[in-house]
């Protein structure tokens, strides 16, 4: 990620800095997901503060126990806040929007209790101090990260046993209804919380997958072939079926950032791999750019 690309970055930096000084005095922004969630956090800092090291700008991640476990190779989450405004903006990795529980907490290599039904400790502990909250999570759920992660499904605090919801689209779709209803039955008590879900972001592989030579490596938007938004409907029909009815509003970005295939970092990362692009997370300044500029005109 660099956020050092000025003439793109002035027009937005000064929109959004004023946004911020006038709409998020003396409050909290949380980014509650997964590394696209990372990214709009990411993006977020890199519009605020112009790409530029701010002397000012206070870590406060100890604030929200975003501290270094042992043997972890970074905290589970940022926080950083801006005196001039007191404006606090943070990031929480929770990937799947599950509460996540060790299952034998003094083995390092546990399997974990994935709670479908739980929301994420994190948001249960700190509701009450956010004033804008954007959650997200999607591209986590594959068999492959389960086990990886040694995710084990739990449903009413027991290993899952219905065999429908263990299918893996309906898992996330039951998460997803389970943490918005969550936090839509805890707006009453916290009247100056605006809570939004993010629609998923599209992945842009051509002609292979992540592991089998996909590319994403055009220079030119809709190279491969697409055309433009003409949906009255989300794209992502399990995100606005799950806000459906509730007070928490859905940030529909899926169909337009369908549209910037050109936009992924593909081959270009910092520690790229020979013959594997990444064509899920976006290049910085970029399309989450839009997605912040889209939540600030809702705010």
């Amino acid at each position: 990620m660099s956020c050092c690309l000025a003439k793109y970055l002035n027009q937005h930096i000064t929109e959004t800095l004023i946004w911020i000084c006038f709409r998020m005095q003396d409050k909290t922004i949380a980014y509650v997901g997964d590394s696209l969630g990372r990214q709009m956090f990411q993006s977020m800092m890199c519009m605020v503060t112009g790409g530029k090291e701010r002397l000012d700008v206070e870590d406060v991640g100890a604030e929200y126990g975003f501290v270094l476990a042992p043997g972890a190779k970074r905290p589970d989450g940022w926080a950083y806040r801006f005196p001039s405004t007191n404006t606090t903006i943070l990031y929480h990795w929770s990937s799947t929007l599950c509460d996540l529980e060790p299952l034998n907490p003094s083995d390092r290599a546990t399997s974990y209790a994935m709670h479908l039904d739980r929301p994420p400790a994190f948001l249960k502990s700190n509701l009450h101090r956010l004033h804008v909250l954007v959650l997200n999570t999607g591209h986590h759920w594959n068999r492959g990260k389960l086990r990886a992660n040694r995710w084990e499904m739990y449903l009413g605090g027991a290993p899952n046993s219905d065999r429908n919801t263990a299918v893996i689209w309906k898992a996330k779709n039951f998460t997803v209804h389970s943490v918005v209803r969550w936090v839509d039955t805890q707006l009453p008590r916290h009247p100056k919380l605006k809570a939004f879900y993010r629609s998923i972001s599209p992945r842009h592989f051509f002609n292979g997958d992540w592991d089998t030579g996909g590319s994403c490596d055009n220079t030119s938007p809709l190279a491969k072939g697409g055309s433009g938004v003409h949906l009255d409907r989300s794209e992502d029909a399990d995100a606005e079926g799950a806000v459906r009815g509730t007070g928490v509003r859905l940030l529909d970005v899926t169909a337009l950032s369908r549209l910037r295939d050109e936009g992924h970092i593909s081959r270009y990362s910092i520690k790229a791999t020979s013959g594997v692009q990444d064509c899920l997370h976006w290049c910085l300044p970029g399309v989450p750019d839009t997605w912040n500029e889209i939540l600030a005109a809702q705010l």
